[in-house]
């Protein structure tokens, strides 16, 4: 007997279609992730983007992969402009997330993106908040379709971080109560 389709993909045979949901988001959203600040630019736009869905996906060369939910403002940021920030924040730093999960009201006169102050990258020309701890600065090099979300692969073309060879202290997921996912 085939399994059953959910609103949100394959329900095992006999399996509750809601309490399979449920069961399946609580340990898709305890998979350990990094929660980032997402920048964008195209042309004089600028928008700073909460994101969870992150990861390095090759060493040579350097490449970035971001998941961006379809039709979004950073989602036409990305394709317009062709390239991205991360930047990767103190665990300290957990409030500045929530203020960009919505698009960003940019003041271009004070140089803050909902009014937190931003820089733009050296490279790609997109945006870095101030306060980050370290910056991968990337031009988009792929766009990979995949149902609700895009993989936008990046390759880095810079990077900022503090001088040493120490572990940095970064902000994940479950420093918050936010989850996203599943």
């Amino acid at each position: 007997m085939a399994p059953a389709v959910s609103r949100s993909g394959l329900v095992p045979a006999g399996a509750d279609p809601d309490a399979y949901d449920r069961l399946r988001r609580r340990v898709l959203w305890s998979l350990p992730t990094g929660l980032y600040l997402l920048g964008t630019a195209a042309g004089a736009r600028r928008n700073l983007m909460t994101c969870n869905w992150a990861t390095q996906l090759a060493t040579s060369p350097k490449l970035v992969g971001v998941s961006v939910e379809n039709g979004v403002h950073t989602y036409e940021l990305l394709r317009e402009g062709r390239c991205f920030t991360l930047c990767l924040l103190r665990r300290e730093d957990r409030a500045i997330v929530r203020k960009f999960v919505k698009p960003a009201s940019d003041d271009r006169e004070a140089r803050t993106l909902s009014g937190v102050p931003y820089r733009d990258a050296p490279v790609s020309g997109a945006p870095i908040v101030a306060s980050a701890l370290a910056v991968l600065d990337c031009t988009l090099v792929h766009e990979v379709p995949l149902g609700s979300h895009t993989l936008f692969v990046g390759e880095v073309v810079d990077v900022m971080a503090p001088d040493g060879d120490g572990e940095l202290a970064v902000l994940r997921m479950e420093d918050t109560r936010m989850s996203y996912g599943g």
